[in-house]
C-alpha cells in the first residue's frame, strides 16, 4: 500500500485521472483518462480497510506540510470578532526561509526570488489533504453540527480536515437578508437544516424562496457521499446539501478540488466561497465560466458534486433540477443573502470619517492608492466581477507538493472584500490563513513596497469592511 501511495503522490508524469480512489485503480498509468473508473473491482470492505490503514500516514504528511509552512498557534486580535463573536486571528502566519525578512524579500525581483528558491512555501498552492484522492471534506465542527441536527454523517473514513478550527469561519454563521434588514441575524444562532428551515423562515420568505431554501438544505448524492460501493463514508449516505459547504448561506471552509482541470495533480484545492452578496456577482464557478447564480446552482448539482464527470454522476445518483422552477427558486433565495453590517461605511462603501479610527482611515488611503487594491476591489462591493491572473509562477519553479503540481494558478475571480473578516482562510485555495498573510502576499506579488505601518493600516481597513 505504501509503495502504491508513494507512486501516485510523487509521480509528476501524466497519470490516469483518479477520482474514485487509489485503492480502486490497479496502478495503471499507461493511458491518461478524463474519466473516473465506473466499475470498482475491489470490494468496499477491502477499499475501506486499506484506506483507513493509510490514513495516519496521509494525515501526518499533510500536517507536517502545514507546520513547515505556517505558525498555527491560536493568536487572535484583541477586541476584533466576526459577526457572532468568534475571535479573528492576527499576525503573519506564513513562515519565511531562514535568514530572510519580509522587507528583504520585497526588495528582490521575481526572477531573483525564483532563482534563489526564496518564495515562501505558504504562498505556494495548498494541496488537498490527500490530493490524489481529493473530494469533499468537512471540518469536524461541521460534521458534528449536521450529525446532531439531522443524524446525517459526513465523516470520511479515509481523511480528516487539516486546517485548525481557529483559522476557519464561525459556525453557524449569521444570516442577513437584503429584503429584511430590520430583522438582523434571521438564523437566531441556529444551523439551518431540513429540520428547522420552515420554522425559521415561514412568514419571512415568499413561497418560491421558501421552496428554494428547502432544496438548498436537502441532501442529494455526491461523489464521496452516496449509496454505491464507490463512496468514502462507512455507511451508505443520503448525500450532501448545498448548505453543508455554504452553511447558513455563508461558508464553513469545507474543501474540495475543482472539477474543470485534468489531470488530478493540476486540480486546484477549493476553499468554499461565501454566498453572502451573491446577488451582486456576475461570474460563477472555479473558472467563472458560468454567468448567473441559476447556471451555478444547476452546474453544482449536475457536475461539481461529481468532480465534473457526468458519467460517474449517473452511477451515483445525479439530481437533475428543473430549470424553470427548482433552479429558479434556489437562485432567488441565494440572491437574498446579504453582507454583514458594516456600521463604519457610508452608502458609497467608504469609511465615515467620524466613525473610523486613524489607522482605518490611513488603510483606506493605501487601499485606494499605493496598494492599488481598488483596481480589482472597487467600492461599494469591493469586487470588479472580473478574472485576474496574478502570474505567481514568476516567483517559483514548478514543483510537486504532496501530490499537487504547484505551477501556474491561472486566472482567478476577484472575491469581494465586504465582510472579509468573517471568511478566513483566504485566496481561492485557502493558502493564506490571516488578513496579515493576505497583505504580505499581495505586497510581494504586486511589488508594492508597502511599509510596515501601511501593512498594519491596510489590515485595519479591511477589518472594517
Amino acid at each position: 500500500m505504501k509503495a502504491k501511495l508513494s507512486l501516485i503522490v510523487l509521480s509528476v508524469l501524466p497519470a490516469i485521472f483518479i477520482l474514485s480512489g487509489i485503492d480502486s485503480v490497479k496502478g495503471d498509468t499507461k493511458a491518461p483518462s478524463s474519466y473516473a473508473p465506473v466499475v470498482i473491482k475491489d470490494t468496499f470492505d477491502d477499499i475501506m480497510a486499506r484506506m483507513k490503514a493509510a490514513k495516519p500516514e496521509v494525515m501526518q504528511r499533510q500536517m507536517e506540510l502545514l507546520k513547515e509552512r505556517y505558525d498555527l498557534s491560536d493568536r487572535y486580535a484583541a477586541g476584533i470578532t466576526m459577526s457572532r463573536g468568534k475571535a479573528v486571528q492576527t499576525g503573519v502566519r506564513v513562515k519565511l526561509p531562514q535568514g530572510i525578512t519580509w522587507q528583504a524579500l520585497a526588495s528582490m525581483s521575481p526572477e531573483q526570488i525564483r532563482q534563489k528558491g526564496l518564495f515562501p512555501k505558504g504562498f505556494l498552492p495548498l494541496p488537498h489533504p490527500n490530493h490524489p484522492e481529493g473530494g469533499m471534506l468537512f471540518p469536524q465542527f461541521v460534521i458534528d453540527g449536521i450529525k446532531n441536527a439531522e443524524d446525517r454523517d459526513l465523516t470520511r473514513f479515509d481523511l480528516d480536515f487539516d486546517l485548525p478550527d481557529h483559522f476557519l469561519p464561525e459556525f453557524p454563521a449569521a444570516v442577513y437578508l437584503t429584503t429584511r434588514l430590520d430583522l438582523g441575524d434571521v438564523s437566531k444562532g441556529q444551523l439551518i437544516t431540513i429540520n428547522n428551515y420552515y420554522e425559521l423562515f415561514n412568514g419571512i420568505l415568499n413561497p418560491k424562496q421558501l421552496e428554494g431554501l428547502r432544496l438548498l438544505v436537502t441532501p442529494f448524492p455526491q461523489q464521496q457521499f452516496n449509496q454505491t460501493d464507490d463512496r468514502r463514508s462507512a455507511r451508505p449516505s443520503r448525500g450532501v446539501t448545498c448548505f453543508d459547504c455554504h452553511s447558513n448561506g455563508h461558508t464553513d471552509a469545507a474543501t474540495h478540488l475543482v472539477g474543470d482541470i485534468r489531470p488530478q495533480q493540476f486540480r486546484h484545492r477549493l476553499d468554499t466561497p461565501s454566498l453572502r452578496g451573491v446577488n451582486i456577482q456576475r461570474l460563477f464557478g472555479s473558472q467563472r465560466a458560468l454567468k448567473s447564480v441559476e447556471d451555478f446552482t444547476e452546474f453544482e448539482q449536475r457536475a461539481a458534486y461529481f468532480d465534473g464527470d457526468p458519467v460517474i454522476a449517473t452511477k451515483k445518483g445525479v439530481n437533475v433540477l428543473e430549470r424553470g422552477s427548482q433552479v429558479h427558486f434556489m437562485a432567488e433565495f441565494q440572491a437574498l443573502l446579504d453582507f454583514p453590517p458594516a456600521p463604519k461605511l457610508k452608502i458609497d462603501g467608504k469609511l465615515e470619517p467620524k466613525k473610523a479610527n486613524e489607522s482605518e482611515l490611513r488603510g483606506q488611503e493605501v487601499f485606494f492608492g499605493k496598494g492599488t487594491c481598488s483596481s480589482c476591489h472597487p467600492a461599494p462591493y469591493y469586487t470588479d466581477n472580473l478574472m485576474h491572473n496574478l502570474r505567481t509562477e514568476r516567483f517559483y519553479k514548478p514543483q510537486m507538493v504532496n501530490g499537487r503540481m504547484a505551477s501556474a494558478d491561472g486566472p482567478i475571480k476577484t472575491f469581494t472584500c465586504r465582510g472579509i473578516k468573517d471568511s478566513p482562510p483566504y485566496l481561492h485555495d485557502g493558502r493564506l490563513l490571516t488578513l496579515d498573510d493576505l497583505v504580505e502576499f499581495f505586497n510581494l506579488i504586486l511589488e508594492l513596497k508597502l511599509t510596515e505601518q501601511e501593512k498594519k493600516d491596510l489590515v485595519s481597513f479591511m477589518l472594517a469592511l
